[in-house]
């Protein structure tokens, strides 16, 4: 019995119907019955549920806190869950009522939460927002566990330390397909569903492989205005898919997570009159700053209207109009995932360049995945194309290739603002999963620090081998 309570996640149980139904019962009973005494006494018990409200919640974090599973998790879930907490702190934990705002207004004010905010709404997005499943299926590719490796940071600093410090809350090493680590913060346990933000364009890449396997993209060198016609007369005439892809569009793009007048927050909060698709619409408008293929500039506009362009494409030859549906057919399920998945999305609509949350063990099934090719998934030779660097970006020999970052050395990445990355180095077999709730969106320290973790278990294999 123990050990089934200490495998649920704390932060993810639900209450029972029967006990919200008793609870909204005894209310109207209480307020209803006619002996149970003066509207004063109902009054002066409700303030004392208030306040009794209040002990719970601030019990409930201690509980979840000293403990990440177990009895007292389920004690401080149902406490949190059952909604026996007042408006402002479901706000603080993402069950908040609905906003009036808009989706995609939502989406943008993300990157203004506090640091507390952040941590506690990384692992619920799927209260903050509408989403669309990602479904798996009963059969999971098992990650059989694996020598611990012995991985050793600068100055004898420990991983965990790290970890606490950096604001990570899981981290993964798979080794020849086996556990070589895998660790976790309070915050977090191994059924934890957590935000990716820009691990979705990698996500996104792979689905656009899925299409041209399938037949639906003739090549990734194909015209965006061949699928979206609507967008002829504006600067992506002449720009093809892989352009998209690479993020050398030409397209004026200023992507800023700390401007609230950056393209990437104005997207989001342009809206269009009608039901119009509002990506299309601020796309279209945007003027050409450079000839399409020669200058990269990161933009998440880009693999937003790729999204259109995919869902439009797989509409057309029978497999639905989501990404979500596409990607649990033709990875999860056949993959082996282990938990659904789910992805941000506005009336049906993925945010394609943003906003899958998965499990830490999915994140690594998934860099498996691009690091053993994607045979019958992708064309052959799909992800050595896809990651291999088409233009520098950000010095330090890092470049990007077709929604995948790459690294000196034949390593490549997945990476999503606030700290979360699937780094995979084919040379050494090896996938390393981060997720995390770094203090802000980029940073050169962390971003550092992240590298010397990935070294780390790099040394730690060649120590191993030799």
């Amino acid at each position: 019995m123990y050990k089934w309570l200490r495998d649920i996640d704390c932060y993810r149980i639900e209450t029972s119907r029967a006990w919200r139904k008793r609870i909204v019962w005894l209310h109207l009973r209480t307020k209803l019955h006619p002996l149970q005494g003066s509207v004063t006494k109902v009054w002066h018990g409700l303030q004392i549920l208030a306040f009794a409200q209040i002990a719970l919640f601030i019990l409930s974090i201690f509980l979840c806190r000293i403990r990440r599973f177990g009895v007292a998790g389920v004690v401080g879930a149902v406490v949190v869950y059952g909604g026996w907490v007042p408006a402002a702190a479901a706000q603080l934990i993402g069950n908040a009522p609905t906003s009036q705002t808009s989706v995609a207004d939502r989406l943008a004010a993300d990157l203004q939460w506090t640091p507390a905010e952040r941590v506690w709404r990384f692992s619920r997005m799927e209260t903050m927002f509408p989403v669309n499943t990602v479904a798996h299926v009963g059969r999971v590719l098992r990650l059989p566990g694996g020598a611990a490796l012995n991985m050793r940071l600068a100055g004898g600093e420990g991983v965990r330390e790290r970890m606490r410090r950096d604001g990570l809350i899981g981290l993964l090493v798979l080794h020849h397909g086996t556990v070589a680590a895998e660790m976790y913060d309070e915050k977090a346990g191994p059924l934890t569903r957590w935000t990716s933000f820009s691990v979705a364009k990698s996500f996104l890449s792979t689905l656009v492989g899925v299409a041209v396997q399938r037949g639906w993209l003739r090549s990734v060198d194909v015209g965006v205005t061949d699928s979206l016609p609507e967008m002829r007369g504006s600067a992506y005439d002449g720009v093809t898919v892989r352009q998209l892809l690479t993020m050398s569009s030409g397209v004026r793009w200023v992507e800023a997570y700390d401007a609230a007048d950056s393209d990437n927050v104005r997207l989001y909060r342009s809206g269009v009159p009608g039901g119009g698709d509002e990506v299309v619409e601020y796309m279209r408008r945007l003027p050409r700053a450079h000839s399409p293929g020669t200058v990269w500039n990161y933009s998440t506009g880009e693999a937003d209207l790729l999204g259109v362009l995919l869902r439009r494409v797989c509409a057309q030859y029978g497999a639905g109009d989501t990404l979500s549906g596409v990607l649990s057919e033709a990875v999860w399920k056949p993959f082996g995932m282990e938990r659904d998945a789910f992805w941000i999305a506005d009336g049906g609509r993925e945010f394609a360049g943003s906003g899958v949350s998965a499990t830490l063990r999915d994140y690594g099934r998934f860099g498996l995945l691009a690091l053993q090719g994607g045979a019958g998934v992708v064309p052959a030779g799909w992800f050595a194309m896809a990651t291999r660097p088409a233009f520098a970006a950000g010095g330090a020999g890092r470049g990007y290739g077709m929604g995948w970052w790459t690294f000196p050395g034949g390593s490549f990445a997945a990476l999503g603002i606030f700290g979360q990355s699937v780094w995979v180095d084919p040379a050494r077999d090896l996938v390393v999963v981060m997720l995390g709730a770094w203090r802000t969106a980029t940073s050169d320290s962390l971003a550092a620090s992240r590298a010397e973790i990935w070294q780390a278990a790099q040394t730690a294999i060649d120590h191993e081998v030799r």
